[in-house]
């Protein structure tokens, strides 16, 4: 009895999922068949293998913003899409955008602020003079010592104290300043941290310059020097100099060689190794090791007297967006945009962001993000031979200065060539070019409320295979069904092994250029096939890239694109749930703001709060320029990291915002990060 009902109710199910199934294709059949005329051409495979190989070419030099590699970059985008007869302008005025002659590749291109270079002024000057009275030494800059690109130009004379690696840390429970009177002095501090280069230490985030800057801020410093971890000094990959369009710091900021350090700290080479030994030990304050003279040392309250003037100059340089614009059909929707993009910026030959252990070699950036511009001007070829044309206008941009911080869709989304409030959805490709096992992740999926049926009728298309000579209604030897159209002429049949493993997530926020325009409230989608060991290396090289499965992305993509543009309807804007990246961040605490990552020294904007969040309950809003959190002045997003390193969960602080022309203090309370 029991083995006959099993077997009846397995027969039951195989025949409501041969019923469902029949239903959705037939459903589908129709949409099939009526975007089978707008259908263009399929991606090509050779195409952006083609595009890739150039982008991600040793020529480009690693794309870095604000490069000769990066204008490279962005002319060859331009030159396409003026091959695909893209107008430059739709009729908008946009600030940046060139006003060029009609053959110039300049003319696709908006152009936004960035500091390419910084360079030596004229007036830098070190010198110090010894406690005992001894003559004035002076040191020559670019031998014995550097300013830091992020330096602010001032001139100091302070004593100068000793702070270890100059950490202030309450989770794990650090501080070099605590046994150090450092107010209104020089501090003097070892570059690293004492995990050394370890990246999963504890102390990791404190490698970055901008966390020593902030410490020594909050201790009162005038002036911060950073010892040389290398013996040579312009071997140090700090006394090259950089800025990272993050806000320049308020104080100055240097590199010592590491025999200038020797006189600065007052003693011989011995000397030096003994005062790394203390710092090595959980910061000088709690230190009980090393040779007791530099105990003692240590615990005067002054060194020497330190004069320093730093002059450094930032040139800016206009970086570029590329932007094609392939107006619409519709008398009405024209004026509606859907905007594609994907950045083509890389880094260089390393340096910030890179995860090699030495800079200088080219970091290809094939797959990062050289698939994504690929994918970009691929879709702009087959869109612009669909007949009929769309009936949304389409707005392709290939943005840059995106791991500066998103600098470019930054710019993009406050200097629009269609207005904000008529782009109804914003298409994203950033690292598409290694697919694995046909699993394909989707961010945004929460940011509109037809997504997810887009994206499932999408993907059940890349398994449809249309015939066209009927034989009957029946089920294939693999149990799929065929579904036979109204006159008999047609068979519709599905391959699920066509389709992709989808990952949805919800959240609209990430690291890529999707991010600011949700933060403008504007529906997006984010493809993105994942990581890999070659990411942000000199290894992601263009012969890496699977152009045969980039080629079915770019497919399932136009299918979702297609969707919107068919239907009269704009997507429905909704406010999405925040999604784990499955990253640490190395952080206690949560708060869910979004911060604008643009160079900003008057604080830090936020682009967004996350709903029901920390900062959404004590009322923050995107908009909202923090200026003091937790008792710490908030001039750009590494005080406000620094500070949000200090912040316990569970503990209420004051945080004071500038909203509009006011200003206020709202309460705050952060919670554990899980």
């Amino acid at each position: 009895m029991h083995t006959e009902n099993t077997a009846r109710t397995k027969e039951a199910l195989m025949f409501r999922r041969f019923l469902n199934i029949s239903l959705i294709i037939s459903l589908t059949f129709s949409v099939a068949l009526a975007q089978q005329a707008a259908t263009p051409p399929a991606p090509s495979v050779n195409r952006l293998r083609e595009h890739v190989t150039y982008l991600a070419s040793d020529k480009l030099d690693g794309r870095r913003t604000g490069s000769k590699g990066a204008e490279l970059a962005a002319e060859y985008i331009a030159r396409e899409f003026a091959r695909y007869g893209l107008r430059r302008s739709n009729g908008y005025d946009t600030p940046g955008m060139s006003y060029l002659e009609a053959d110039s590749p300049k003319r696709y291109m908006q152009g936004f602020p960035f500091v390419a270079a910084v360079e030596l002024g004229k007036n830098n000057e070190l010198r110090f003079s010894p406690s005992d009275n001894a003559s004035r030494r002076q040191f020559r800059v670019g031998d014995d010592w550097m300013p830091l690109g992020l330096s602010s130009n001032q001139t100091v004379e302070a004593n100068a104290v000793f702070a270890g690696y100059g950490i202030t840390s309450v989770e794990p429970k650090y501080d070099d300043y605590a046994a150090t009177d450092a107010k209104n002095k020089v501090a003097i501090v070892f570059a690293g941290t004492p995990d050394g280069e370890n990246p999963h230490g504890q102390f990791a985030r404190f490698s970055e310059v901008r966390f020593k800057v902030a410490a020594a801020r909050a201790a009162g410093a005038r002036a911060l020097v950073i010892i040389a971890g290398e013996n040579n000094l312009k071997e140090d990959r700090l006394s090259r100099l950089r800025y990272d369009n993050a806000g320049a710091a308020d104080i100055p900021v240097l590199i010592a060689s590491r025999q200038t350090a020797v006189e600065m700290l007052g003693g011989s080479v011995t000397d030096l190794s003994v005062f790394e030994k203390v710092a090595d030990s959980r910061g000088i304050s709690s230190s009980t090791a090393g040779d007791y003279s530099v105990a003692r040392r240590l615990r005067q309250p002054t060194l020497h007297t330190i004069n320093v003037s730093v002059d450094v100059v930032r040139r800016e340089v206009p970086a570029h967006n590329v932007i094609g614009i392939l107006p619409g059909s519709d008398p009405q929707l024209k004026n509606e945009a859907i905007v594609i993009g994907a950045h083509y910026d890389h880094l260089g030959r390393g340096g910030a962001g890179s995860l090699a252990p030495k800079e200088g070699e080219i970091h290809h950036g094939a797959d990062d993000n050289a698939s994504g511009a690929a994918g970009v001007l691929e879709l702009a070829r087959l869109f612009t031979t669909q007949d009929p044309r769309p009936r949304r206008t389409i707005v392709f941009i290939a943005f840059s200065g995106e791991e500066e911080g998103l600098l470019g869709s930054n710019y993009y989304v406050n200097h629009p060539v269609v207005p904000m409030a008529n782009t109804v959805a914003m298409i994203n490709m950033d690292m598409i070019g290694r697919l694995k096992n046909k699993n394909l992740i989707v961010g945004g999926v929460g940011t509109a409320t037809e997504w997810r049926s887009m994206l499932e009728s999408a993907n059940f298309l890349q398994s449809v295979i249309v015939t066209a000579t009927a034989a009957s209604r029946s089920i294939t030897p693999m149990g799929i069904p065929m579904v036979v159209s109204a006159n008999g002429s047609t068979i519709v049949t599905s391959d699920p092994s066509k389709q992709f493993q989808l990952t949805l997530n919800e959240d609209g926020f990430g690291p890529s250029d999707h991010s600011s325009f949700y933060a403008k409230q504007i529906p997006v989608l984010f493809f993105w096939t994942g990581t890999h060991e070659d990411y942000h290396k000199p290894s992601d090289t263009a012969d890496k890239i699977n152009y045969e499965d980039e080629s079915r992305i770019l497919v399932l993509a136009a299918h979702v694109i297609r969707d919107i543009d068919t239907t009269n309807k704009r997507p429905t804007y909704t406010l999405a749930k925040t999604a784990s990246t499955g990253r640490s961040t190395g952080f206690r605490v949560y708060l869910g703001t979004i911060p604008n990552y643009a160079d900003s020294n008057d604080g830090l904007l936020l682009d967004g709060v996350r709903e029901d969040s920390p900062a959404a309950k004590a009322g923050l809003k995107a908009g909202d320029r923090i200026v003091k959190l937790a008792g710490r002045d908030i001039r750009h997003v590494y005080d406000y990291t620094y500070a949000l390193g200090e912040m316990k969960a569970g503990q209420e602080y004051e945080v004071e915002v500038m909203r509009g022309s006011g200003r206020l203090t709202l309460k705050l309370t952060p919670a554990e990060r899980r």
